[in-house]
């Protein structure tokens, strides 16, 4: 059963109450590290502590490690009152996750209010569950209700393991969008759209979105400046100006109602809108390194290595990897495993993690951050290195510094890396 949204409830969210924003915090929680679009303003990093900006995180979570960074968040912060999931990739890319995360912080934390954010392309099969888990207020992302116009903002679309280009796959990602307005609506569920104004691209088709969805049944709208960002085909168009902003909120009100308030939140914000409490990193990233029994429980350590005596390979480049253990001798090599192939996109770094789903940790020289989030959420610690393997050996078994951590730029997953959704090739 759905569960019924009051209106205090409404008043409590900052993000739907302007007067609620220096009263109450809201808390994200990184557990869905995958997405399935590409945003041509979007360059997803997961380690940046000093960037504020949708798609950003200082660590993944699993749902379990949310539940426990919770608790300690609310040892600190007497005022949360709204707990989302907002990526950093989509949480219907990650349908196990999100819905794992929902049920245990609906057990521990059912007075509180529940959001997700998400582009919508894989939302409409969880629509009637996690309304059954409590949540209240759903936010899709939609840039433009022509596909010729969002084929320039989406560089692929990927849905049932296929991958969608150009107005293909805007079409199929606009499609799945706007059925789920109305299916949301039929459960009680505030509805939010989200529209980044991209100056020269939708900044003067935003208005229609608007009536658009207003027609469907959404209830706000939030139309947010484009941030253009390094390494993305948008990082050059110029950011648009206050009068375009006006613009296009002034256009668009006409139908429905702004937020004018966004702080274009990290993915793992805690704390007041615009005022995130810098402490909560420092505890996130705690939590998420804490050791735990299923940790401990896994005997072994993978390596990517050439010859089997430094860690000297990228987790991309690697096509097998040694496996060792630690005995009352040393440490010793057990056997090799051959990596999955390449080019599934996402996939493959699922089927990386249930091959090492034995291995505590897995050294390597370098590791993009999609596959880094991954691997690490299903309990692998992925650990950048070069240097001796005894001495990353050492390091993981024994709770030690590892010296030899050196990311030298010849080694990173790096920025000239535009990704095509096959994984490395």
């Amino acid at each position: 059963m759905a569960k019924i949204i009051t209106q205090k409830d409404i008043d409590k969210h900052p993000c739907f109450n302007k007067d609620a924003k220096s009263l109450y915090a809201r808390v994200h929680l990184p557990v869905a590290p995958k997405c399935n679009i590409q945003c041509n303003y979007c360059n997803r990093k997961y380690d940046c502590v000093n960037e504020s900006r949708p798609g950003v995180t200082s660590g993944v979570l699993t749902p379990a490690k949310a539940v426990t960074y919770l608790k300690e968040l609310s040892k600190i912060m007497d005022n949360i009152s709204v707990i989302g999931i907002a990526g950093p990739g989509d949480p219907f890319a990650n349908p196990e996750e999100t819905i794992n995360t929902l049920k245990e912080i609906n057990n521990e934390f059912p007075e509180k209010v529940f959001c997700l954010s998400t582009n919508g392309l894989g939302l409409k099969p969880y629509i009637e569950e996690i309304a059954s888990l409590g949540v209240t207020h759903v936010t899709i992302t939609i840039n433009a209700v022509d596909p010729e116009i969002s084929a320039k903002i989406y560089r692929w679309v990927r849905f049932d393991k296929k991958v969608y280009r150009g107005v293909e796959g805007a079409a199929l990602l606009l499609e799945k969008q706007l059925e789920c307005i109305p299916l949301l609506k039929q459960h009680n569920i505030v509805v939010k759209i989200n529209s980044i104004i991209i100056p020269g691209v939708n900044d003067r088709h935003i208005p229609q979105v608007a009536r658009v969805c207003k027609e469907l049944g959404a209830d706000i709208m939030n139309c947010i400046p484009l941030i253009p960002t390094e390494d993305t085909p948008f990082a050059g168009v110029e950011r648009p100006d206050s009068s375009t902003v006006l613009r296009v909120r002034e256009l668009s009100k006409d139908f429905l109602p702004m937020m004018a308030h966004c702080a274009r939140c990290r993915a793992d914000a805690a704390g007041l809108l615009a005022q995130d409490l810098t402490e909560a990193y420092t505890i996130l990233q705690r939590v998420q390194n804490e050791d735990n029994s299923d940790y401990i429980d896994r005997p072994y350590v993978a390596v990517a290595t050439n010859e089997g005596l430094l860690v000297n390979q990228h987790l991309g480049e690697a096509i097998s990897v040694n496996i060792y253990n630690k005995s009352p001798k040393g440490y010793q090599y057990v056997e090799r495993r051959d990596m999955p192939k390449r080019g599934s996109g996402d996939s493959r770094w699922l089927e990386v993690a249930k091959l090492l789903k034995d291995c505590r940790a897995m050294l390597v020289s370098g590791v993009g951050e999609n596959p880094k989030a991954i691997i690490t959420s299903c309990g692998t610690r992925v650990v950048e290195m070069t240097g001796l393997i005894d001495e990353g050996l050492e390091g993981i078994y024994e709770n030690k510094p590892i010296r030899s951590i050196a990311k030298p730029d010849a080694f990173r997953c790096g920025s000239g890396c535009k990704g095509n959704a096959q994984g490395c090739a």
